[in-house]
């Protein structure tokens, strides 16, 4: 066998390989070092800020915190619509050890639907539980009572008062101010395409209708926020800093609530429509539509049996002032004798022979004049004083529609009246176009002898009859309806009056004088048709009556009431102002189906103005 000898160990060798590995080692540990320092500068340093930012946004929540609504008045002061403190019973699921026997508990105490506890737990598998969540809502006095007395039984539960609109007056003011609900989806989608869901962050009600609704930008005022550091858990550790929410502007109405409720008290029992102009300026001093109902119902979400209540045939959701399509009638006589002496059809002195009826030459068909005898010779002030049929039947026919149309629109008919809130139709002043479009026929001239007492095709609303009324009191002046007079926000008062429309101008102004001479003769003379429901007044009344028949009655058959469906049964209306040399005030009331507006509306018209000039018996009291 070889015998091997050891080899000899090259040291110089591993020196060097021990060097190179312990130079690469130490470059490397430098290069980390130098990262690390690089990161920590720049973490500390350059980016400080950024991540400060992160790490705040981790730790401090911007809570933001509900405005009050602005409140509105009426014109003396009144309050109208106002914010309220409710009750609520509030759970916090954390600090409960066993909920469902707490649940059980409570219910022995205070009466909780099964409804509302399910929507109970259906908030609860929707939030945090640490956040409070209510179980029930609008606890009356006894139900707060009892829970205050027992609630050191209850760790997790307590009584929370929060601020609700409340509407004292109830149903007296619904269909003018509107309310407010509960925000849904499609208001929310129009929010965010406006920009201004930011500013409901915090608000769960919005304006739904009426004057809650037109005005809601100034309403509802401007969200504040709360900044408060959270823990990794989201509970709320303590409050950094608080920007107060600007409360809503305060709206002061036009409207006297007294007024207000004179309209409720009048129509109680029936349907129908009330509104009270001031011709002046166009404040509404009332408006009232009948049957109404309570919007409290709707501020903290109606039932369904309280709903399907609402949908009956009465159509109480309905704003007759603004939405009610009535046939004008004899109301518009007025008007239309002012465009017969502008046409020069008639003079001041023409006079008409009125056998009781009217014909067209060559057709067998008798218009009939509501009095059965007919009125004798008429002229223009008797047409009106005594709402002689005949002689506006003739005066029609010989104008034609497209005539009376074009200048009966002048007066707002056919035509939204501009009073501020959104709920309101146009109703119809027919035309030839107008005709043939809806019914694919031709207009023909017995459609137009109807038009001539108001009635056929032409409906009108409450507020356009009487916003018409006011432009003939003010002599062409046409100052729209309006309801809010001022806008009060801390000490800064915005007067909300509305911009006059264009004037009706007439070729001859004495025109006016006749016509609103006829009307007062219709309330000052005997045979005037309203003279009996304004005798004894101590101001000076004028106006017109009119009786808006609703089905046709058979040539050569009478009119019966009683023998028709109520529903069939002619409309009642009244419209007039006073005093007669410096209007101060102008209604328009329609009954609907009570029969003459002589004996129905017009004695309604004399309450309302009995009142007004009783408590404003000048013209600076209750400005």
């Amino acid at each position: 066998m070889l015998n091997h000898r050891p080899t000899i160990r090259d040291h110089s060798a591993e020196a060097n390989l021990f060097a190179r590995r312990a130079f690469i080692g130490f470059v490397f540990v430098v290069t980390l070092i130098g990262i690390l320092l690089h990161n920590v500068y720049k973490l500390q340093v350059t980016e400080h800020e950024t991540y400060q930012t992160r790490s705040n946004d981790n730790r401090i929540k911007v809570i933001p915190v509900a405005p009050n609504r602005g409140l509105i008045y009426d014109r003396n002061g009144i309050i109208l619509a106002e914010n309220r403190p409710v009750y609520n019973l509030e759970v916090i699921p954390e600090d409960v050890d066993d909920l469902e026997t707490a649940l059980t508990q409570v219910r022995t105490l205070i009466d909780i639907s099964d409804q509302q506890v399910e929507e109970f737990r259906k908030d609860i598998r929707h939030n945090r539980r640490f956040k409070s969540q209510i179980l029930k809502g609008r606890l009356n006095e006894q139900e707060v009572a009892i829970f205050a007395v027992n609630q050191h039984k209850f760790p997790g539960f307590s009584i929370e008062a929060r601020l609700a609109r409340y509407y004292p007056y109830g149903d007296t003011l619904t269909h003018a101010l509107g309310y407010v609900a509960k925000l849904n989806k499609k208001e929310l989608a129009e929010l965010e395409s406006e920009g201004n869901a930011s500013n409901y962050r915090a608000t769960r009600d919005i304006g739904k209708l009426g004057i809650e609704k037109f005005y809601e930008s100034r309403l509802h005022g401007v969200v504040g926020s709360q900044r408060v550091e959270v823990n990794n858990r989201g509970r709320i550790i303590r409050t950094l800093g608080v920007e107060p929410p600007q409360p809503g502007e305060d709206l002061v109405l036009t409207m006297d609530i007294g007024l207000q409720q004179i309209a409720q008290k009048a129509l109680e029992g029936v349907r129908g429509a009330i509104v009270v102009l001031d011709p002046k300026d166009g404040g509404v001093l009332a408006m009232y539509s009948n049957p109404s109902y309570d919007p409290n119902l709707f501020v903290h979400g109606i039932s369904s049996k309280d709903y399907r209540e609402l949908l009956n045939p009465d159509r109480p959701l309905i704003n007759r002032v603004t939405q009610g399509r009535y046939a004008p009638a004899s109301t518009v006589k007025p008007h239309l004798a002012i465009l017969a002496l502008e046409e020069e059809l008639v003079t001041e002195q023409t006079k008409l022979w009125d056998p009781g009826f009217f014909q067209i030459p060559n057709v067998d068909h008798r218009w009939r004049d509501w009095k059965r005898w007919g009125h004798g010779h008429v002229d223009v002030y008797k047409a009106i004083e005594e709402s002689c049929d005949t002689y506006f039947y003739h005066t029609a026919y010989q104008l034609g529609i497209t005539k009376i149309s074009n200048f009966m629109s002048q007066f707002g008919f056919g035509d939204l009246s501009g009073i501020d809130i959104h709920e309101e139709t146009s109703a119809i002043m027919p035309t030839t176009d107008w005709k043939r479009q809806r019914f694919k026929e031709n207009w023909w001239p017995g459609d137009t002898i109807s038009v001539g007492i108001g009635q056929g095709y032409w409906t009108a609303t409450p507020i356009q009859i009487a916003n018409a009324v006011s432009i003939l009191v003010n002599k062409g002046a046409h100052r729209p309806p309006h309801m809010a007079q001022v806008a009060r926000h801390d000490n800064e008062v915005t007067q909300m009056y509305t911009d006059e429309k264009p004037p009706v101008v007439l070729k001859n102004p004495d025109h006016w004088r006749i016509a609103l001479e006829a009307m007062h003769n219709t309330v000052y003379k005997t045979t005037g048709t309203a003279h009996k429901a304004f005798k004894g007044a101590t101001y000076d009344p004028a106006g017109k009556t009119g009786t808006a028949q609703i089905v046709s009655i058979a040539q050569g058959e009478e009119y019966d009431a009683e023998k028709l469906q109520e529903r069939h049964r002619d409309n009642a209306i009244y419209t007039g102002f006073a005093p007669y040399n410096d209007p101060r005030i102008v209604v328009a009331i329609v009954v609907e189906n009570q029969g003459a507006g002589s004996s129905i509306a017009a004695p309604i018209a004399r309450q309302l103005m009995d009142y007004y000039f009783a408590t404003y018996p000048s013209d600076t009291e209750g400005q």
